[in-house]
């Protein structure tokens, strides 16, 4: 313990630094981490990681998961989920399938349903290494959606594949009607489980005296419990926790006040961003035991390498054509949603789907699931291809990452027709958001408490602040200059309260408020 714990305090340290480094760079910082973690591994001396396979999935999989189903648009995903779905079920499912064809076809001693355990692992591509590679590209919302999505998702489908695979060759048999019940009850059990959960939880929060610690404690906790309880019922966890997330995200505003809310957030941006540090980290860290294995098995790297090669191609060309088949199924079958679509020559029209099935870089899940095979069998034997296995999914999370994500902002530039979905502008939406709500403010005080405002000097202040806002064009009323003159007057304000904090008759504590609320108002400064 003495020896791990500085070396993970180390690892935290390391991610803090090349996320900064990455974001200088304007390169996704899983690349870096990836790439650090290869390198550093190679470094005598260093401890090896190793994480219990049983314990994999419920220490990184439940966070993550619940934190995207918090973050994607349910509307959104109601307003695409035709080709949400298709990528997430369909395009996995195929995914899967030629990665086992191929591995069975040209990898000595792969049968089938390794294939497709290998298929299952590789399939999903990782929401967090799409949306940290184009957070320094602008693409269209409805597009982030799709993305978002997706991976959200075909996470479920594919450690569904995964989980029969996994069946097949520990008990040596697959029969299909027995398949069929488990694969229903999984996804249909795995919903209904997440939905009860997410209720009693929402419950649990309005109905007991929660503050905000407490309420960032319980949704710590919620996702480990969606997974466990799932899982005791042998159903899919992981769709127990998407669809117990998007039900509490969506009723947010219901069980958790302000406080919460703006607390919670921070906590939650800065544990998944070092769950998923340390997840990349491992990739690269864990690299050189792979190795090992593999020369204890009599496998050669450069063999080991080109089948990792090999899957790698086949990751990509099966996502692309998948989505050339996507839209051309739309044009057909779907016209009116292909009009919504604006392409400026053909061309366009012919780049949008390459570049759409460059976005698969794979990631925490594909990680995750092989870390999760077991070392042996129900029988004692050892499990089969198992360090083969890890090898060629660290080499197609390490060449997506490297290769797709390197070039993936320069094919989005250039191409200008990534998911050109036809959307007013987001300035405009804004403006005309702001204004209803600004009439919607002055109309209720006006209704509601008409007679109080000319004798209460405060509400005549606050009425006339919500006219001026009414009355007001959006560049008059905040513009870059004002903005930057209010954010130097809060600066001030907060050299004013250190400066009086000084005094030893103030309680330092009515201090601190007031700089919570400078921070808050600093806060909504930036979002205007």
């Amino acid at each position: 313990m003495n020896s791990i714990l500085p070396f993970l305090l180390a690892m935290i340290a390391a991610i803090v630094l090349l996320n900064m480094w990455a974001t200088k760079l304007k390169i996704a910082y899983p690349i870096l981490l990836v790439v650090a973690g290869l390198l550093i591994g190679f470094i005598p001396g260093l401890p090896i990681i190793k994480i219990n396979p049983d314990l994999i999935f419920f220490i990184f999989l439940p966070p993550l998961l619940f934190s995207s189903a918090w973050a994607i648009s349910f509307k959104e995903m109601k307003k695409w989920w035709r080709i949400i779905g298709s990528f997430a079920f369909l395009v996995v499912f195929f995914t899967a399938l030629s990665v086992a064809l191929v591995a069975n076809y040209f990898i000595p001693g792969f049968t089938l349903a390794l294939g497709f355990l290998l298929g299952g692992i590789v399939s999903p591509p990782d929401a967090v290494s799409t949306a940290a590679i184009v957070k320094f590209v602008k693409i269209p919302k409805s597009t982030s959606a799709i993305l978002e999505g997706e991976s959200l998702l075909n996470d479920a489908s594919s450690l569904i594949i995964f989980r029969f695979a996994l069946i097949a060759i520990s008990t040596g048999q697959f029969i299909w009607h027995k398949a069929a019940l488990t694969f229903l009850w999984m996804v249909i059990g795995g919903a209904a489980i997440g939905l009860l959960i997410g209720w009693l939880f929402v419950q649990v929060h309005k109905r007991l005296p929660t503050d905000a610690p407490s309420d960032i404690a319980l949704t710590l906790i919620e996702p480990y419990f969606m997974y466990w309880i799932a899982e005791q019922l042998h159903s899919s966890g992981v769709l127990a926790i998407v669809a117990g997330g998007l039900y509490m995200s969506t009723r947010r505003l219901s069980f958790l006040d302000s406080t919460s809310r703006i607390r919670g957030y921070s906590v939650w941006e800065s544990f998944i961003f070092i769950l998923n540090g340390i997840v990349f980290l491992i990739i690269g860290l864990g690299l050189p035991d792979i190795v090992a294995g593999l020369h204890s098995k009599g496998i050669p790297l450069s063999t080991a390498i080109g089948y990792g090669v090999l899957v790698t191609v086949v990751l990509i060309l099966a996502r692309i054509i998948s989505s050339y088949a996507a839209m051309f199924a739309t044009i057909i079958f779907r016209p009116s949603v292909a009009a919504n679509v604006t392409f400026n020559r053909r061309r366009s029209r012919l780049l949008m789907p390459l570049v759409l099935g460059w976005t698969g870089m794979r990631g925490v899940v594909s990680l995750a699931a092989a870390l999760a095979i077991p070392v042996v069998l129900d029988n004692g034997s050892a499990f089969p291809q198992r360090n083969l296995i890890l090898f060629i999914t660290f080499v197609a999370i390490l060449l997506t990452l490297v290769v797709q994500g390197l070039t993936l902002p320069y094919f989005i530039t250039r191409s200008r027709s990534f998911f050109a979905f036809a959307e007013e502008p987001e300035d405009e939406i804004t403006k005309r958001i702001k204004k209803g709500l600004w009439q919607h403010s002055h109309q209720f005080l006006k209704n509601k408490y008409d007679n109080e405002l000319h004798d209460h000097a405060g509400l005549q202040r606050i009425l006339q602040h919500w006219e001026e806002k009414n009355k007001a064009a959006d560049d008059d009323w905040m513009n870059e200059k004002t903005k930057a003159i209010l954010i130097e007057m809060l600066e001030h304000q907060r050299a004013y309260l250190a400066q009086l904090n000084k005094d030893v008759s103030i309680n330092e504590e009515l201090i601190r408020t007031q700089l919570y609320q400078i921070d808050l108002e600093e806060e909504r400064l930036k979002v205007i």
